[in-house]
């Protein structure tokens, strides 16, 4: 086994995975952004499946991030937050796919 840093000749250098992305709810978010452009909090959770408290746990990593901005109006009951996909969210989402899509190529290349 070698433990240095860089790939190995013919492997998939994993670094190359955007963390921040690559999480099941954060991608998802993303991908419905993508063509979204900006939705409200309750449509999201609604699309994704997720409670209020994990979709914005995940919702603060994308925004630390750049990929996306929270904008909230209001307090209580009476708030509403839009989620919109930054353009630096579209090109790491852009970026994520483009990836994930030469990892595939990659494993079948190698099986």
């Amino acid at each position: 086994m070698n433990n240095d840093a860089q790939p190995q000749r013919g492997s998939f250098d994993i670094t190359q995975i955007d963390e921040v992305v690559h999480g099941p709810v954060r991608l998802g978010a993303l991908a419905y952004l993508s063509t979204a452009g900006t939705t409200g909090f309750p449509e999201l959770k609604r699309q994704l499946g997720t409670t209020d408290g994990n979709l914005t746990t995940h919702l603060r990593k994308l925004a630390s991030a750049g990929y996306i901005t929270i904008d909230k109006h209001g307090t209580g009951r009476a708030s509403i937050t839009r989620v919109t996909l930054t353009p630096t969210g579209r090109q790491a989402f852009l970026a994520y796919l483009d990836t994930m899509t030469r990892l595939a190529r990659h494993v079948r290349r190698e099986s």
